[in-house]
C-alpha cells in the first residue's frame, strides 16, 4: 500500500470539510464569522484544488485503460500511448496532494525575529556570528524579504557578539526557523598565524512575529524600562544623548535592548522584541509537539547541540539533522546556496509529519 493510500482518508476529510466551508460562507452574515471561514477558505483551498487535480487524472487514466482494454484496434492503440503520458503525470500530482496535507506549523507564514549569538571560540566565534548574519540578510534580499537591525554589538575585529534582527515578509518563519541551533565553523582564523584549523560556534534562534497586537498583551506594571546611552565598537552605533532602551520583563526576566536608532523608536522595538519572546514561550507552553521539535533539532531553538558545520578547508556543508553535505560552502555562505539546504530540512519536516498522519489514520 502506498503512502497516498494510507492516507486517501485524510484526503477525503480536507475536501469534504472545504466544500462544508465553502458552503457556510456562501450563507454567512456575521462578520467575525466571514473572516474566519475566509482564512480557513484560503487555507484548504490549494490542497483542495490539488485533490481535484489528483482526481481528474485518476478519472483519466480510469477512461483510458478501459479504451485501451475494450475499444477497437485504433482506438486502444491510441489510448495506450495517451495511458502512459497520463501515468507519468501521476506521481507529480500525488506528491503535491501529499505535501499539501502535511499540517502546518500555526505561524509558518509569519514574519520573525532572527537572533545570532558569538558561542564558543571568542573573536573567531564572533566573527563567524557576523558571517552567519550577513548570510541571512543576503538570503532575505534573494527572497524579496524586508530586514531591519533592532539591535546589534559588535567586536573592534569586526565580529558580531550579538544581533537581533527583524525579517517582514511572507513565510519568513515558515523557511527560517529551520536555522534555530548551533553553528559549528571550522577555518583557520584571520587572527591565527600558525595557521591552524580552529573550531568555533554560534548561535541562531528563529522566533515568529505575533500578528497584530491582540496574540500578546503586555501590563504596564510588568516591566521596568531604563533608558542609557547608547554602546558598540564605534561609528554609528555610539551617541551622547540616553537613547538606548532596556526593557525588563519581570514575570519572566527577559530583558531587551535597542540602541540603533532614536529613544522613540527604540521603545517601540524593544517593545516588539520583547512581545516576540513572550509569543515564543506561550507557543512551547501550548504545543507540546514544540518541544519534541527542539529535541530533534528540527525548526527548534536547542542550543545544546550543533545543527551544521560550515568547514572551509574543504568548502562543505554538512547539516546534521538530515546527513547531507554540500561542497559548496562559497555560495551558501553568501546566502544562495542556502535554498537547496532549506529545500532538504523543509521535505524531511512534511515526511515525518505525514509520517504522524499516518499512525493516527
Amino acid at each position: 500500500m502506498s503512502e497516498l493510500q494510507r492516507l486517501e482518508r485524510r484526503l477525503v476529510q480536507a475536501v469534504d470539510r472545504f466544500e462544508r466551508v465553502e458552503a457556510r460562507l456562501a450563507s454567512a452574515t456575521d462578520g467575525a464569522e466571514i473572516a474566519r471561514l475566509s482564512q480557513e477558505h484560503a487555507e484548504l483551498k490549494p490542497l483542495a484544488d490539488a485533490i481535484g487535480a489528483l482526481n481528474v487524472q485518476r478519472a483519466e487514466i480510469a477512461s483510458l485503460e478501459a479504451m485501451a482494454k475494450d475499444g477497437d484496434a485504433e482506438m486502444a492503440a491510441l489510448a495506450r500511448e495517451e495511458l502512459d503520458a497520463a501515468r507519468e503525470k501521476l506521481p507529480e500530482l500525488e506528491q503535491t496532494a501529499l505535501t499539501l496535507l502535511a499540517p502546518k506549523d500555526r505561524d509558518e507564514s509569519a514574519s520573525a525575529i532572527l537572533e545570532v549569538r558569538a558561542g564558543t571560540g571568542g573573536d573567531e566565534a564572533a566573527l563567524f556570528a557576523g558571517d552567519l548574519l550577513r548570510m541571512y540578510q543576503r538570503y532575505a534580499a534573494i527572497k524579496g524579504w524586508r530586514t531591519e537591525l533592532e539591535d546589534i554589538s559588535e567586536t573592534g575585529l569586526g565580529g558580531v557578539k550579538e544581533a537581533v534582527m527583524s525579517v517582514t515578509g511572507k513565510g519568513v518563519y515558515g523557511r527560517l526557523r529551520f536555522e534555530s541551533g548551533v553553528h559549528r565553523v571550522q577555518r583557520v582564523p584571520e587572527t591565527e598565524a600558525g595557521g591552524r584549523i580552529h573550531t568555533s560556534a554560534a548561535t541562531v534562534a528563529v522566533l515568529p512575529q505575533p500578528e497584530g497586537d491582540v496574540d500578546i498583551v503586555i501590563d504596564d506594571k510588568d516591566i521596568r524600562i531604563d533608558t542609557m546611552r547608547a554602546s558598540g565598537a564605534g561609528g554609528q552605533h555610539v551617541n551622547k544623548t540616553d537613547s538606548a532602551v532596556r526593557i525588563t520583563h519581570l514575570p519572566t526576566g527577559i530583558v531587551v535592548i535597542s540602541q540603533l536608532k532614536s529613544q522613540h523608536q527604540n521603545r517601540a522595538q524593544a517593545m516588539k522584541v520583547l512581545k516576540t519572546r513572550l509569543y515564543d514561550l506561550e507557543r512551547e507552553k501550548r504545543d507540546a509537539a514544540r518541544a519534541a521539535e527542539r529535541k530533534g533539532q528540527v525548526g527548534s531553538g536547542d542550543r545544546s547541540e550543533r545543527i551544521r558545520t560550515y568547514n572551509f578547508p574543504q568548502g562543505r556543508v554538512t547539516d546534521h539533522r538530515i546527513n547531507l553535505t554540500v561542497y559548496n560552502l562559497p555560495e551558501v555562505i553568501d546566502g544562495g546556496g542556502l535554498e537547496p539546504i532549506l529545500d532538504a530540512l523543509a521535505a524531511e519536516d512534511r515526511a515525518r509529519k505525514l509520517a504522524a498522519l499516518e499512525d493516527e489514520a
